[in-house]
């Protein structure tokens, strides 16, 4: 048999990006690991697993790692999230776990519980095990998965568990979805992400890249598969609708952040405008200044108070040199052949507190590029030409329990169905509806005619 060449190997990371883009909270080791875990209290109903959206069992898995047993704990973390290590790496766990940990309560410093989760996880690995999952025999059904993320991945690591074949279609060449081009690289290196979607590829979870699906190609899968999971996010990031948006030296946050995680990007001008204050803008902008830009500005037209980026994610961006112009909105880009600047106006509250331009406020930044932000549009609309499942403001409509939507066929999770969370909510997705597919083939199996 020809040796299989796994997507990590694929993929060799630039030195330069390595060096530029060192991990935000290097791992714990042994001695700092042991007794962290051993703070914890180990409680009963405890509010940190609750607050997972995976469930994960948190005082089990720390206990296991305080007795110094780490294929144990990383087997329990596994049990609930199949995406364990970079949800260690990527979750918001100051407002998730960490933020219910009971510590909090007594004035004291919560569990790490991100930090252990990932010192077992390392570990495991390290220990080059796979999977700890038992497969069962073949059922003969199979299901489509459209997108390479977080959600479908998860959703595809289930069926396998359930003896379902899943098959992942994805536009782009590697899998991982935001996991892999799009989460900041001092969070979840690229790397980190391929590897754990290997030994994910190694339950016989099989993948079509380069693979745009539309109206046409999902009437083909769903022809050809027993049910059909909708996992492929969001879409492009809204633009601003000003003259010259085409002009080289503006692009997007998500194009930005793939294209140095990729090694396609190496370098950053020396002025550089970040327009949106939400997480994935700070993560543009915090890259810019890591790529050798001198001056980072991120433009915002509401004040720091109304940011939706997390507060630990804004005092991030201030410690690495990011400033904030608030309250102004871009009314216009300078320059000729290139992006040479960016008008804008300072913006003040109306009577009925819709914002308003303040008369005569105009000014302009120098910019060398600019970085739009400013949210994502939905990736719905091949879907409601043909009628195939319903939406609500282009989000798939699904039962949260199952997974399933209005056509009994398909199942959906992820930032296609919630307008954008975190990564761990879309495992959560992912999960309930590979558990929902197989439950919904094995009811129809049993209910079919002898």
């Amino acid at each position: 048999m020809p040796e299989v060449v796994t997507f990590l190997e694929q993929f060799q990371p630039s030195a330069e990006i390595v060096a530029r883009f060192p991990d935000l909270h290097p791992s714990l080791d042994r001695q700092a690991a042991i007794p962290e875990a051993n703070r914890c209290l180990f409680c009963f109903d405890a509010p940190c697993m609750v607050a997972c959206p995976t469930h994960i069992d948190v005082p089990r898995f720390i206990k296991k790692i305080a007795s110094g047993n780490l294929a144990g704990s990383a087997k329990t973390i596994l049990e609930s999230n199949v995406l364990a290590s970079s949800c260690s790496r990527a979750c918001p766990v100051t407002v998730l776990c960490e933020g219910a940990c009971v510590m909090n309560h007594y004035n004291k410093q919560p569990i790490q519980i991100g930090m252990l989760q990932r010192y077992a996880m390392d570990a495991f690995h390290a220990s080059g095990a796979p999977l700890p999952y038992a497969l069962p025999p073949e059922t003969g059904k199979a299901v489509a998965l459209i997108g390479a993320g977080p959600a479908s991945l998860a959703c595809a690591a289930e069926l396998r568990r359930h003896g379902i074949a899943a098959t992942i279609y994805d536009a782009r060449p590697m899998p991982g979805g935001l996991n892999t081009y799009g989460i900041a690289e001092y969070k979840l290196p690229l790397a980190e992400s391929l590897r754990e979607i290997d030994l994910i590829a190694q339950l016989g979870v099989s993948f079509e890249f380069n693979t745009q699906v539309d109206a046409a190609k999902l009437a083909e899968l769903e022809a050809t598969h027993d049910a059909v999971f909708l996992g492929m996010g969001l879409g492009a990031i809204h633009r601003l609708g000003l003259a010259n948006e085409q002009m080289p030296g503006v692009t997007n946050a998500l194009d930005y952040i793939e294209g140095y995680k990729t090694g396609a990007i190496l370098t950053a001008p020396a002025s550089v405008a970040v327009v949106g204050a939400g997480n994935t803008a700070i993560d543009a902008a915090n890259a810019a200044v890591r790529l050798g830009a001198t001056d980072v500005t991120m433009i915002y037209r509401r004040g720091p108070e109304q940011m939706s980026a997390f507060d630990f994610e804004y005092e991030h961006a201030k410690q690495e040199g990011v400033q904030f112009l608030w309250h102004v909105q871009p009314t216009a880009i300078v320059g000729e052949d290139k992006v040479e600047g960016l008008t804008l106006s300072m913006l003040e509250a109306s009577a009925d507190g819709s914002l308003i331009p303040i008369a005569g406020s105009e000014f302009t930044l120098p910019v060398d590029l600019i970085v739009l932000a400013i949210g994502q549009a939905t990736h719905t609309a091949f879907l409601t030409e043909q009628g195939t499942v319903k939406t609500e403001r282009g989000r798939i409509l699904i039962d949260r329990a199952t997974g399933q939507t209005s056509n009994p066929r398909y199942f959906a999770g992820g930032d296609c169905t919630n307008g954008g969370r975190e990564v761990v909510d879309a495992v959560a997705d992912g999960k309930r509806a590979g558990i929902g597919i197989a439950a919904s083939l094995k009811s129809m199996g049993e209910s079919a005619p002898a």
